[in-house]
């Protein structure tokens, strides 16, 4: 069998010739990524047998040469240089050259990590997330004032207000959430019931436990619960499906075409949480007084009649109002949060889901200390 001589040829060889104080290499051959290993030897063979002072390596016989084969070249010449050897590429053709000077080894020298005590970095973790939240502070005021002068411009030309998108919104935030809002109210109303009669059953006063689901439901407990469960619900829906259009660039399509994505995107997602978040407030409270007057009959023995007419006698139109009157705002908090957050997001699905995170993180601490802020402002007023 007779094997063509350009097969032969494919092998990456090297010839070394001495001539007084200079060395060639001449190299031959394929320096590809197919004989990586025969590549590797070769050039530890170069840098072994080198003891002059300048070198020439010649690759006047390379038939082909890729990425790999002039990296480790070019990591051979910076191995001589380490040993005070100069060493000079000859007989390259252009495309070669070009390779040559494209691809460049460099030592990567390990950096010493810097000793701090861990009371430093836990100030310096606290300065950290001070800093983050002065920047969300004033971005979220920022978007604000794109919020408000977008309403602004709908209010001016009516035609631009969106009222499909409102709708579907409504749909996805408010008739779609009934179900998991009842539920969780329901299951808190007994909860709280069970709690106070175990508690006030020791004095005496079993029927006072309906004073106490009357007013914490519907001052307190209703519109927060509420508020968490769109937050985690609809404010992660949000940012994912902006971060998303993020993502595959359609917000930046919408600029395109001369549509203004606040106005299409984000506000009718804020005018179906304005309109939702209440009427799920006031069924939640239903749900959880439900819940509370049942438990109340069958642990407290505490029948409907009874709780009816202490629930009247215990609450009156303003524990009412005091709650409803909450929940516009946790709802425009809400979808600020959520919707800037899916406007941050990034092109990659780490960022996706770190935005999501921090969205629902965020809108849930907000509404708690909203909710913070309005019961301290209606102590002080006496209402």
């Amino acid at each position: 069998m007779i094997v063509p001589q350009s097969a032969l040829a494919q092998e990456p060889e090297v010839e070394i010739e001495r001539t007084g104080d200079r060395v060639t290499a001449k190299l031959a051959g394929y320096w590809t990524a197919e004989y990586a290993a025969a590549v590797e030897r070769i050039a530890d063979e170069i840098t072994a047998e080198t003891d002059t002072h300048h070198i020439i390596i010649d690759l006047a016989g390379v038939h082909r040469l890729d990425t790999l084969g002039a990296w480790v070249l070019d990591r051979t010449r910076h191995d001589l240089g380490k040993r005070d050897l100069s060493a000079d590429f000859a007989n390259a053709d252009p495309e070669q050259q070009i390779l040559l000077d494209e691809v460049a080894y460099r030592g990567f020298q390990e950096t010493k990590p810097v000793k701090h005590s861990r009371f430093v970095d836990f100030l310096v973790d606290v300065g950290r997330t001070v800093h983050d939240a002065g920047h969300d502070l004033v971005s979220g005021v920022a978007f604000l004032g794109e919020l408000i002068a977008a309403i602004i411009r709908i209010i001016l030309n009516p035609s631009r207000f969106r009222g499909a998108a409102v709708v579907n919104q409504l749909e996805q935030i408010a008739y779609k959430g009934v179900p998991i809002i009842v539920l969780i109210s329901f299951l808190v109303g007994c909860i709280i019931a069970q709690q106070g009669i175990f508690q006030l059953v020791r004095f005496g006063a079993t029927p006072f436990v309906v004073d106490l689901i009357g007013i914490l439901i519907l001052r307190e407990l209703a519109v927060l619960l509420t508020s968490i469960m769109v937050a985690g619900r609809s404010g992660s829906a949000f940012t994912a499906e902006i971060g998303s259009m993020k993502m595959r660039e359609e917000i930046d399509a919408l600029r395109v075409m001369g549509l203004d994505p606040i106005e299409v995107l984000i506000v009718p997602r804020i005018f179906a949480l304005l309109i939702g978040l209440p009427l799920l407030t006031f069924i939640s409270s239903i749900a959880a007084l439900l819940g509370g007057g049942i438990t109340a009959w069958l642990y407290g023995d505490v029948s409907p009649d009874v709780f009816l007419s202490r629930l009247k006698a215990a609450v009156d139109y303003h524990t009412f109002l005091v709650g409803i009157i909450k929940a516009p705002f946790m709802a425009l908090v809400i979808g600020i949060i959520a919707t800037l957050e899916g406007m941050a997001v990034e092109g990659s699905a780490e960022s996706l889901g770190r935005h999501v995170t921090s969205s629902v993180v965020k809108a849930i601490f907000m509404v708690i200390v909203i909710d913070g802020l309005f019961a301290m402002f209606f102590a002080a007023i006496r209402f």
